[in-house]
């Protein structure tokens, strides 16, 4: 018989619009049991972040202690993108004030007090940079076996975004992607193979409006935004990266796998942020994340807008 409990997890990220969706989707779904929330610099500055995690939290009636992150990557500049996410990191409809105030921990001591008090191991979802995790596991290396495996949302096997090699979450800290990489824990990588595939489309966002509640139209509002963007550089839809991350755990059965090895590029002028995944399989070639590869785009829309339901649903 398969085990059917939740999966227990930490939530990291730099909300952001797919970031925002990727939460609202692990909120509705009765396989995750989410132990904590932490913020990344990476969209926008960890400030904004932060408020930006607090205020999502608020919407959806996430229970769960919020910490802040680290301000910066763990040896490079601070690089955000406002050009995606706006001045505020989730510009577009207006959202609550927080109903919490943040932990007294920092995102690294609040990952370790999870940790350390769960009687199983945790899988953390790192949808920004990982700069929290890779400092989580500097801190505390006593830790790693607590850990199940790290469902990342970062790079790309084919190609980058940010540069032609790099992918944005990985390009903002490749030391810290490279210390998780490298950390031979589990890794389940949703990079751009993949999250480029999962467009939901103009009609999706009807669908989700058309539910009626609060959430929904929040939500369809922010994939309308995403979309503006978007298109204006040739895509059909809306790209939801990090929603994958998510989905990968909750939904499997929707995507696509391939074993292989991924190291990550830190020192190249033109390739810094690159991972570098090795498919010829030639020995020595030691797998070290399940990439995500494929998805079926359809089914991927219609999770998200029976995820939705979750939140209500008002008769037409």
């Amino acid at each position: 018989m398969s085990d059917c409990r939740p999966i227990p997890v930490i939530l990291d990220g730099d909300p952001g619009h797919d970031d925002a969706i990727a939460w609202t989707l692990a909120r509705a779904s009765s396989r995750l049991r989410i132990l904590a929330v932490t913020s990344c610099c990476g969209n926008q500055t960890i400030e904004k972040t932060t408020y930006n995690a607090l205020r999502v939290c608020t919407l959806i009636g996430l229970d769960a202690p919020v910490a802040k992150g680290c301000p910066h990557p763990l040896m490079g500049p601070v690089m955000n993108a406002p050009s995606v996410h706006g001045e505020s990191g989730l510009d577009g409809p207006a959202l609550p004030e927080p109903d919490r105030a943040l932990s007294k921990l920092s995102a690294v001591e609040l990952m370790a007090q999870v940790l350390r008090a769960s009687d199983e191991p945790v899988t953390i979802v790192a949808t920004g940079p990982e700069t929290n995790v890779a400092a989580l596991l500097l801190a505390h290396p006593e830790l790693k076996e607590k850990i199940a495996r790290i469902s990342v949302m970062g790079g790309g096997i084919s190609h980058g975004n940010w540069t032609p090699a790099a992918e944005f979450n990985i390009l903002v800290d490749p030391e810290a992607a490279q210390i998780v990489f490298s950390s031979g824990i589990p890794i389940l990588m949703a990079g751009l193979d993949v999250t480029e595939q999962a467009l939901i489309l103009p009609e999706d966002f009807t669908r989700i409006r058309a539910l009626g509640s609060h959430v929904s139209s929040i939500v369809s509002q922010w994939l309308e935004f995403f979309y503006i963007f978007h298109r204006s550089i040739g895509y059909a839809g809306a790209p939801m990266h990090d929603p994958c991350a998510v989905l990968a755990l909750t939904d499997p059965d929707l995507f696509r796998t391939e074993r292989m090895s991924v190291r990550i590029e830190t020192a190249g002028q033109y390739c810094r942020g690159m991972t570098v995944g090795d498919r010829t399989g030639r020995p020595g070639s030691v797998p070290n994340a399940e990439v995500l590869l494929g998805l079926d785009r359809a089914a991927f829309a219609d999770r998200l807008v029976d995820a939705m339901r979750f939140y209500g649903e008002v008769a037409q």
